[in-house]
């Protein structure tokens, strides 16, 4: 979680891809992001189900509604969105000094 222009932001690695999402449930403004991550649950018929998209799914901890976090977009109803947000990762040198991190930017 992070705090950018007065938003709360969640901000995900999945497989080494990042992704960010508005912390707040289109809903009933839960704080998405403190929900669970699941895989997507898909079916072709009774008792059968299967396991897709492992790590890509944003549940909404208040009443499970599910989101896409590369996309915002609900699961069930994409008209019904989160706000995505574009990641750049960058990296700064690192080096212990008489026990303290120093970050070299």
């Amino acid at each position: 979680m992070v705090e950018a222009g007065g938003r709360s932001i969640g901000v995900y690695n999945h497989d080494g891809q990042f992704y960010a999402l508005r912390n707040v449930c289109p809903h009933q403004g839960a704080e998405l992001c403190k929900g669970l991550i699941k895989p997507l649950v898909v079916s072709k018929g009774p008792d059968h189900f299967e396991y897709e998209r492992e790590g890509e799914i944003v549940r909404c901890p208040w009443h499970q509604w599910e989101f896409d976090m590369k996309t915002g977009c609900m699961i069930v109803d994409p008209a019904m969105r989160t706000k995505t947000y574009e990641v750049t990762v960058e990296t700064f040198g690192v080096t212990v000094e008489e026990g303290q991190v120093v970050v070299h930017m």
